[in-house]
């Protein structure tokens, strides 16, 4: 391990600052130099004035009990985001059953969407919950709102009341599960980051492919009601057990929970990074809510209109931990910028020409790993943007700013729709030019990546270690920073467009 400059001493955890302190020594962003081995604790203190050696401190280990909580995120994520995935069955059999009088199309759009997009605007609150109370008490607020959401929903009878249960209650619930676990995962590991993050959102996935299928089947046998009560309790047992067992290490890094730090905005990167979230969210929430009616109105049958769904979501639980592992070996942004635009063509022309024949839909189902990459690669890249330490006040400003697709994609969606099997042609151009939108971001936030790494003025060996681990190398206090005007001379160049490395 590279030992820290001396003018990088680093605190001791018995004198790092308090919550409230943390907070307000976050109003200047760290500088490149500044953020070295935010996600290591070395091994020596190095020697004080007097001479004397300081008391050896624990070297973290990576992983270790970083896997249960692994395991206890991906269970979380698969009784809260692989639920909210179901929504397409429950849409599918609002839309078709009339179930609720008086209620449109758009107000069905609505409740998915509200559960979503108030899962992300309840992420400041959240944040500002796990500063102040813990990640576990944060979590069991989840656990129980997304509980009462279901038994609420059991009793509805008006589509007003939908609103309030499936949509709001169920989106506070999503929102504080989501939230307090989202970060939890990445402080425990460094080189095998994007691999153990993949893995535990691979948990949504999964959790879309049974409850896509079992949602279905409740639906058709016990009826809506005895549906949603069984979900209740499913999902406050599981979840609660997982609650329980998830640790942070927030103390451990000094991690920054401040619900919005707009300063975050003067910086290019993360507005490419938000970007690429934002266009990426569009198209993913159209695709995953409109799945299965569309495979409705192409003329599948119930049960293969839901099968369509369930594959989309297997494979993201499958495809997931892939993407994350291939990404620590070839390059988080790389990964990113090339899967981001495969989503893009596999929606332009695979669903288009494709998507009528039900061995076409299922080809272009298993395509959604892809579709999905924003939730299994946020968090790393996240990481490499501002750093470990910045990543929760990151995701939160992120989360405030994916409000709106999350809630009105699925209503730009269905309002594209028409009557006829083609009926979702604009709807599926509208989602492939989304992606591509989104992949072009992601590709000059690849561009600033490799400006960064330039001006840091690193041997090979050293780029090679900074990128394959994340802030291991030592800045020199002096290097140069990238600036916005300094990145945009650099793509105006034609440099880090079309250069290939491992980034």
């Amino acid at each position: 391990m590279a030992p820290l400059p001396a003018s990088h001493p680093r605190t001791p955890e018995s004198a790092q600052p308090s919550a409230d302190q943390r907070e307000d020594l976050v109003v200047r962003i760290p500088s490149q130099d500044e953020r070295v081995a935010e996600s290591k604790e070395e091994k020596v203190e190095g020697n004080t004035s007097s001479g004397e050696s300081a008391a050896p401190t624990k070297e973290f280990q990576e992983g270790g009990y970083g896997w249960v909580v692994v395991a206890s995120v991906a269970t979380i994520n698969a009784h809260s985001w692989g639920v909210n995935a179901a929504y397409a069955i429950f849409l599918a059999y609002y839309l078709r059953n009339d179930a609720f009088k008086g209620a449109t199309p758009l107000a069905y759009a609505f409740v998915g969407g509200l559960s979503l997009s108030i899962a992300l605007l309840f992420s400041p609150i959240a944040t500002i919950s796990i500063r102040k109370f813990g990640t576990r008490i944060t979590l069991w607020i989840g656990v129980v709102f997304e509980t009462a959401a279901f038994v609420g929903a059991s009793f509805t009878s008006e589509i007003w009341h939908l609103l309030l249960s499936q949509g709001i209650a169920f989106g506070i619930g999503m929102g504080f599960l989501f939230t307090g676990s989202v970060g939890v995962a990445p402080q425990w590991f460094v080189k095998k980051r994007s691999f153990a993050n993949a893995l535990a959102t691979s948990g949504s996935g999964f959790g879309g492919l049974i409850y896509s299928l079992a949602t279905n089947a409740m639906i058709k046998n016990i009826g809506l009601e005895w549906a949603f009560r069984i979900l209740a309790i499913i999902c406050f047992v599981v979840n609660g057990i997982s609650a329980t067992l998830i640790k942070d290490r927030n103390k451990h890094i000094g991690s920054v929970h401040v619900a919005f730090h707009k300063d975050l905005f003067k910086r290019i990167e993360v507005i490419l990074l938000i970007s690429w979230a934002f266009f990426s969210l569009i198209a993913y929430v159209i695709v995953i809510f409109s799945l299965t009616d569309y495979g409705q109105t192409v003329g599948f049958s119930a049960s293969h209109a839901s099968l369509l769904a369930s594959m989309f979501s297997l494979s993201q639980g499958i495809g997931r931990p892939l993407i994350g592992l291939t990404s620590d070996y070839f390059g988080r942004l790389n990964i990113v910028c090339v899967g981001t635009f495969i989503a893009g063509f596999c929606a332009l022309f695979l669903w288009i020409f494709a998507g009528k024949y039900f061995a076409g839909a299922i080809v272009y189902s298993l395509f959604g790993a892809f579709a999905g990459m924003i939730w299994a690669t946020i968090s790393p890249v996240g990481a490499e943007v501002v750093g470990i330490q910045l990543l929760p006040s990151l995701l939160s400003v992120t989360w405030i700013i994916l409000v709106l697709p999350g809630t009105f994609a699925e209503v730009i969606g269905l309002s594209l729709r028409k009557h006829g099997v083609d009926g979702y042609l604009d709807v599926q151009l509208f989602t492939g030019f989304m992606f591509i939108a989104a992949g072009i971001c992601s590709w000059l936030l690849r561009a600033w990546k490799l400006h960064e790494l330039e001006t840091m003025r690193l041997t090979k060996e050293q780029r090679e270690l900074e990128i394959r681990d994340d802030d291991a190398v030592p800045r020199d206090p002096n290097a140069r920073t990238t600036t916005t005007k300094g990145y945009l001379m650099y793509i105006m160049k034609g440099k880090g467009l079309f250069e290939w490395a491992h980034v």
